[in-house]
């Protein structure tokens, strides 16, 4: 785990206290491509399962993550991949 990839889970623990979190990086499948940067931590895929997101659309959840990492996604990560669901959900 890198130092992006431990303040994604710091953030995204703190603001919606998760029953499930799973979060990869993935910008070894990007390597080459626009906005990899050499040692990877460009590229996210995100599971997030929290309360918070009990009764919110599919896009406004991606917004509440996003809102999140905004500092995140205007420097060091390209790519973010969300799903997030409510408790019970698969």
């Amino acid at each position: 785990m890198g130092a992006i990839f431990e303040t994604i889970q710091d953030k995204l623990e703190a603001a919606f206290q998760p029953t499930r979190l799973e979060i990869e990086d993935d910008s070894g499948r990007h390597a080459g491509h626009s906005g990899a940067r050499e040692g990877g931590e460009s590229h996210f895929n995100v599971t997030i399962e929290a309360q918070a997101f009990a009764g919110a659309a599919k896009v406004a959840r991606q917004r509440m993550v996003y809102r999140v990492l905004a500092e995140e996604l205007a420097g060091p990560v390209h790519a973010l991949s969300v799903k997030a669901l409510a408790p019970g959900e698969g």
